[in-house]
């Protein structure tokens, strides 16, 4: 007998079947439209990116350059007389001068007032006027002159012998405060008024005369 091989029926995979040439051309372009979308929305990205870190340099260096700078207050001189005088403090004269610079390139600087005060021991001792409104151009340096006298100098016959007492010992420290209010202006534009104080710290000899030490030194600055 010979044995009968049953021939069974072969079955196709359906994952193997073979793609139709119009469903790999749709693959491709479908991928070629991926890619270009991505490339393009990469692209307008890295434009936008660059513009905004153009835009952000821009304002910076404008920040920089336009930013305003706080005046520099310094003290030229300071003198009071009638120290050799035990009765001195009835007639007694605070002369000072001090300069206010403007260190900016292009902003300018509206004073609209400013008012110096002398102070001995944290107490009061006078205060006065010291300018007129005025307009500050850029990189100027303006002088200011100040004076007390009676009545706006108020000094007792007892703070006068403290004032002696200091001078015998070597210096009398006074403390002299200029408030001023101020405006910034860049081209056209003005900005808001601001409050501005300088305290300038300072030493009298035996003279009545301003130390070496205090001329010409540098008086903080600082806004409220």
């Amino acid at each position: 007998m010979h044995n009968k091989v049953d021939s069974l029926p072969v079955r196709s995979n359906p994952s193997t079947r073979p793609i139709s040439r119009h469903q790999s051309a749709n693959n491709i372009v479908h991928r070629v439209k991926e890619s270009l979308t991505t490339r393009v929305s990469k692209l307008i990205c890295a434009i936008f990116l660059s513009l905004l870190l153009c835009l952000g340099i821009i304002t910076f260096i404008l920040w920089i350059s336009l930013r305003p700078h706080r005046p520099r207050v310094h003290i030229r001189g300071f003198s009071i007389s009638g120290l050799s005088r035990p009765d001195g403090f009835e007639t007694s004269h605070i002369s000072f001068k001090i300069t206010a610079h403007n260190p900016n390139q292009n902003v300018g600087i509206y004073y609209d007032s400013m008012e110096g005060s002398v102070y001995y021991k944290e107490k009061r001792i006078g205060s006065t006027k010291l300018t007129n409104p005025f307009y500050q151009d850029p990189k100027n340096t303006s002088w200011v002159d100040g004076a007390l006298g009676r009545p706006a100098m108020a000094v007792t016959k007892e703070r006068w012998m403290e004032m002696e007492r200091d001078r015998n010992q070597g210096k009398i420290v006074f403390r002299l405060e200029v408030r001023s209010v101020i405006r910034f202006k860049v081209y056209t534009w003005h900005s808001k008024s601001h409050k501005m104080y300088a305290n300038c710290y300072i030493e009298i000899g035996w003279d009545g005369m301003l130390l070496s030490g205090t001329k010409d030194k540098k008086c903080p600055v600082y806004f409220t």
